[in-house]
């Protein structure tokens, strides 16, 4: 049995965990993580502090820390259409990858036009 969930095994949907984009019918479906295409960046672990008391330099005693839980820090992912290797796909990048100019958007071209008559 623990070599079957290792494997990847059965989900509640019946499909197996390691060919489930393979068998949906979204043809932008990629095999990514919640991660930026170009920077990398992706969420982090960290800790909620929660502190009581005035601060000293408000004339208080000081503060107190009352209780630590952990918490993720999330980057700002955006999904995007882009140019990847001369194909227009989607991809996940951070917003700080299109204001840095990483991402090249598609050119969108103009629709078909009739001549017009000279006439």
């Amino acid at each position: 049995m623990q070599v079957i969930r290792a494997l990847g095994g059965q989900g509640r949907s019946g499909y197996s965990k390691l060919n489930r984009f393979e068998k949906t019918s979204n043809p932008y479906a990629v095999i990514m993580g919640k991660k930026c295409f170009y920077t990398g960046k992706k969420s982090q672990k960290g800790n909620r502090v929660q502190t009581r008391g005035k601060k000293k330099y408000l004339g208080g005693v000081g503060t107190k820390v009352t209780g630590i839980t952990r918490r993720k820090f999330k980057p700002n992912l955006q999904t995007v259409r882009a140019v990847v290797d001369g194909e227009v796909k989607r991809i996940t990048v951070s917003t700080q990858a299109i204001r840095m100019g990483l991402v090249e958007k598609p050119v969108v071209s103009k629709p078909f036009e009739l001549p017009k008559d000279k006439g």
